[in-house]
């Protein structure tokens, strides 16, 4: 099985160029994940996971004055372990300058989640929010790091919507944020492809009213499509699968799609999360209002043929304080970050969030 059915992590790796996946095997080899143990952690909803763990990695050292920390959090599904080819010397995040914390999200098998809680296993595991994510993220920098500001908050996919978040939420708590592919809101496309994603794996005969009976088979392979087609792009699709070829990329899709009943239940809860994402709601006001809550300086990037997190609530929320976008013009869609460097842009835009403007950065559908 892969990693808490890492679809979006699959993508990612048939993407990424041998050098950075030697790069990141590197770097992982020295890098253990770590756990901070934060008691009874109570929910937007007033539910309560029992007992929180949360997982992370850290990259780079602090400087003198505890100022150059980078917090990213991971997507959906995935773990810190996809986020290793962004990390290293003149990377994406940089290590030669910055001190960079990769966190394991709520729900993703690694900090605490349906499929490894002892008290609140599977359906007895709660339902939880983006800002639940945040929170705990929170309370991992200020009490087990003891860290009182952050330089950047970062993150792509669902780790962007956590990056939106934390803007919010916690506006004095960082110098800049960057979203990548991320939303403040899931617009009602959005709930529809993770709503079907969920309602496909309920549909496995497997399933059994919630009480799992052997892994997931068929339920998974209907997501895993859904999934595939809303990754890219038909053009990326077109280009990358051959009609002589459909049968293997299908064939090969369909051996990889399985999950057992504790990876299920991570899947259909971070899904959850998405579905219910909802910024401006919760604070009782609009997405204007809420965009002008940021202390921070923020950077938006959007892949512009993303049929997987609809871009326009991000490039609202950007224009109503008057942050820069940066479009992803690439049929790569909501993978486009395997497909154009954008480690150049968030680079200079740390050294210098001024000196970033509104820009396209484009790419082809055969990268």
């Amino acid at each position: 099985m892969m990693n808490n059915w890492g679809w979006f992590f699959l993508a990612l790796l048939l993407a990424l160029s041998a050098c950075g996946i030697a790069r990141a095997q590197t770097i992982a080899a020295g890098t253990p994940v770590q756990f901070a143990d934060l008691g009874d952690f109570k929910l937007q909803s007033g539910a309560v996971i029992r007992n929180l763990r949360i997982g992370y990695r850290t990259f780079g050292n602090l400087d003198a004055n505890r100022s150059n920390a980078i917090l990213w959090p991971t997507y959906l599904g995935g773990r810190t372990d996809d986020l290793l080819s962004y990390v290293g010397p003149g990377n994406v995040a940089d290590t030669g300058k910055y001190y960079v914390i990769l966190v394991e999200s709520i729900g993703n098998g690694v900090s605490s989640s349906p499929s490894n809680s002892k008290l609140q296993p599977l359906a007895k595991f709660p339902e939880f929010s983006i800002r639940d994510m945040v929170e705990s993220e929170y309370l991992l920098a200020t009490k087990a790091l003891h860290l009182t500001h952050l330089r950047a908050v970062m993150g792509i996919s669902m780790g962007g919507m956590q990056t939106f978040a934390w803007a919010v939420t916690h506006p004095d708590f960082m110098d800049t944020a960057i979203p990548m592919a991320g939303s403040p809101v899931s617009t009602s496309y959005d709930k529809l492809l993770w709503t079907l994603d969920i309602e496909a794996m309920e549909l496995d005969p497997a399933w059994h009213h919630g009480k799992p009976t052997r892994p997931l088979k068929q339920g998974m392979v209907l997501a895993a499509g859904i999934e595939s087609m809303a990754l890219t792009s038909p053009a990326f699709r077109v280009a990358h699968t051959s009609p002589q070829d459909f049968d293997a990329f299908l064939a090969d899709l369909k051996k990889n799609a399985h999950a057992d009943a504790g990876a299920t239940y991570n899947q259909i809860r971070q899904r959850q999360a998405l579905i219910a994402l909802d910024l401006p709601a919760e604070l009782g006001v609009s997405l204007e209002e809420a965009a002008k809550r940021v202390r921070a300086k923020m950077l938006v990037f959007v892949p512009r043929q993303d049929h997987m997190v609809n871009p326009e609530p991000a490039v609202q929320f950007a224009n109503a304080i008057g942050a820069p976008v940066v479009e992803l013009d690439s049929p790569c869609g909501h993978l486009s970050f395997t497909c154009i460097s954008v480690g150049p842009t968030v680079s200079q835009f740390l050294a210098d969030p001024s000196s970033v403007h509104n820009q396209t950065l484009r790419g082809t559908a055969s990268q």
